[in-house]
C-alpha cells in the first residue's frame, strides 16, 4: 500500500509499505494492507512505518488527520518533529 505524510509546509515521507500505526484520538491504531476506508483525527505521538524491507521509521507528529482508502494512506500532519 502506498503512503504518503503531509504538513502544511511540505511532503515528508511517500512510499509503499507493509503497515502503519498512528495515534488516534481513542488509542492507537494500525493500518494494513485492504484496511477498510477510514478518516480519523490523530492525537500528538509517534507515527510507525514498517516499509517493504521491513524497516521500522518512525516520525513523531503533534496532530493531524488521516485517511486510507484503496490501499492509499493520507496522513496529513500538524507538524512532525
Amino acid at each position: 500500500m502506498k503512503i504518503e505524510i503531509i504538513t502544511p509546509d511540505k511532503k515528508i515521507f511517500e512510499g509503499e509499505i507493509k503497515s502503519v500505526r498512528v495515534p488516534g484520538k481513542k488509542g492507537s491504531f494500525q493500518v494494513l494492507k485492504d484496511h477498510a476506508p477510514i478518516i480519523s483525527t490523530l492525537e500528538g505521538g509517534p507515527v510507525r512505518i514498517i516499509d517493504e524491507e521491513n524497516n521500522e521509521i518512525i516520525y513523531e507528529i503533534s496532530g493531524g488527520v488521516i485517511e486510507v482508502k484503496a490501499n492509499k494512506v493520507i496522513l496529513l500532519a500538524d507538524s512532525v518533529r
